[in-house]
């Protein structure tokens, strides 16, 4: 299992970090170390002084597929949860500044949350869904999946051209604006479409 993550995917969040508004998907990976599920508490590591939190919707593959066209897509996922992509915003920032990867800021160990999943089908409109976070009560982030700059098949088709898609993969679809930074002691907690798939604590 491995995890895709697209970045620069809503133009707002794109503003706000001061970043050129994309041609084609910004696509980076996380490894299977950074998963972290069950709404068990995310601990901050030492090495940031800046870990933000990034609520993103996040499609789970259902079979194997490469070179995959944007009318096909749509059958390569089934399923649709939330996650929170945990980003070393000063580390990022050094990294952006000298030319370097992300990985050191976006894949260590539990950068990835993921709620449970729920099938696709219980949605009317895959391209009109509310997501919204709240940490200590108070509204953080809130976006919707039709305000994306490059939509679900899009995505899917584009990777597909590099990386083999396999059942089980995870894609983080691009988080909207509003990213800050989290505190020990905090208590995140996010909805898709209504219905909470994440609660949990940060120490």
């Amino acid at each position: 299992m491995k995890i895709i993550a697209i970045g620069r995917n809503y133009a707002a969040h794109v503003k706000e970090l001061n970043n050129p508004i994309p041609q084609s998907p910004v696509i980076f990976l996380k490894p299977d170390t950074a998963v972290l599920k069950d709404n068990k508490p995310f601990y901050i590591p030492e090495f940031s002084s800046d870990i933000h939190y990034e609520l993103e919707v996040v499609l789970k593959i259902c079979k194997e597929g490469k070179h995959i066209s944007e009318k096909f897509a749509p059958n390569y996922y089934e399923e649709m949860g939330l996650g929170i992509d945990f980003t070393a915003r000063d580390i990022q920032t050094l990294h952006k500044e000298k030319g370097l990867p992300w990985e050191l800021a976006k894949a260590f160990d539990n950068s990835a949350v993921i709620s449970t999943f729920v099938p696709k089908s219980q949605f009317k409109d895959v391209y009109n869904l509310e997501f919204e976070l709240k940490i200590n009560n108070e509204n953080r982030q809130t976006g919707n999946t039709k305000d994306m700059l490059f939509p679900f098949e899009r995505i899917i088709s584009f990777v597909s051209q590099y990386i083999t898609l396999k059942k089980g993969d995870l894609i983080f679809t691009g988080t909207p604006e509003g990213v800050g930074k989290v505190n020990p002691g905090d208590k995140l907690e996010a909805w898709l479409s209504g219905q909470q798939l994440l609660n949990f604590d940060i120490k």
